[in-house]
């Protein structure tokens, strides 16, 4: 039996997973997540916590697999084990592939920015782009206009928000009795339409929405260029429910793909990474 080790090195959180061989079978081991701002110390702290709770021994470990911006910091192995790099963008087209189920998708990483990759189960991994609207977007923005920077509690905050106080949609500039092909629902233009009314929590919402909307329609344009359909979701924003929801929403408008959030979604970079280091 051996066990090959994936680890995520973020900007504030890091990520670890593991994947042990047995009879030729690769049984994933739950991925977890630990926040601290130093590189190293969270990618020791990480692989401790996992190790331990998992009762891996160092002998069982075949190889460690790290990818991320913050990987770069470690370079002499950890406690003897060596470690291998895997470029960002194969990992997140390899996890989104594993957890998707899927031969051919467009894989979409939501973190502070958002990227782009297309991927095949031959292992095929094209970076189409990507947007600086992410995560980092509305945390940013929510510093400045609502002096809030979780991610959970602008959540909150946008749950209870009403868009028709910030964005300008379709069916406000369309008169009633006018045929036109697009719904009504769809926005015209995010923030054109606030309200002097307007909450924090119309705000929070107005903020993530256009997020999601920036995120999605980049995605559909990105699908539609490498002929693909099924749209896969991961990084930590697919967590909060308005992600879901949003996404859920645009589907309906016909553009023609399909937008998935698979199980453990927020761990598809780090699961691709262990899969990266383990032979066919």
């Amino acid at each position: 039996m051996s066990v090959v080790i994936g680890i995520d090195v973020g900007g504030s959180t890091t990520k670890i997973v593991g994947f042990r061989t047995e009879n030729g079978k690769n049984e994933i081991i739950a991925p977890q997540c630990v926040h601290a701002n130093d590189p190293l110390t969270a990618t020791y702290g990480a692989f401790g916590k996992f190790t331990d709770e998992n009762g891996i021994s160092l002998k069982e470990i075949d190889k460690i697999m790290m990818t991320g911006v913050g990987s770069a910091y470690v370079k002499n192995g950890i406690y003897g084990v060596e470690c291998f790099g895997v470029p960002e963008f194969e990992s997140i087209g390899l996890g989104a592939i594993y957890l998707s189920r899927l031969d051919n998708v467009l894989a979409v990483s939501m973190g502070t920015g958002t990227a782009l990759v297309h991927a095949t189960s031959g292992g095929k991994m094209s970076y189409l782009g990507g947007t600086g609207v992410g995560g980092g977007t509305i945390i940013g923005l929510s510093k400045l206009l609502l002096h809030a920077e979780n991610v959970e509690n602008i959540s909150e905050l946008a749950e209870h928000g009403d868009l028709s106080k910030i964005d300008l949609r379709i069916g406000d500039i369309t008169a009633p009795n006018m045929l036109t092909s697009l719904s009504r629902d769809l926005t015209a233009a995010n923030f054109a339409n606030v309200s002097d009314l307007a909450t924090k929590e119309d705000i929070a919402r107005g903020v993530m929405n256009m997020v999601f909307e920036t995120v999605a329609m980049v995605s559909v344009f990105a699908a539609r260029q490498s002929n693909v359909k099924d749209v896969i979701l991961t990084g930590n924003l697919t967590r909060l429910p308005l992600c879901e929801q949003k996404f859920k929403e645009l589907a309906g408008f016909g553009y023609g793909v399909n937008f998935i959030i698979p199980e453990n979604s927020e761990f598809a970079t780090v699961i691709g990474s262990a899969l990266a280091g383990i032979t066919p």
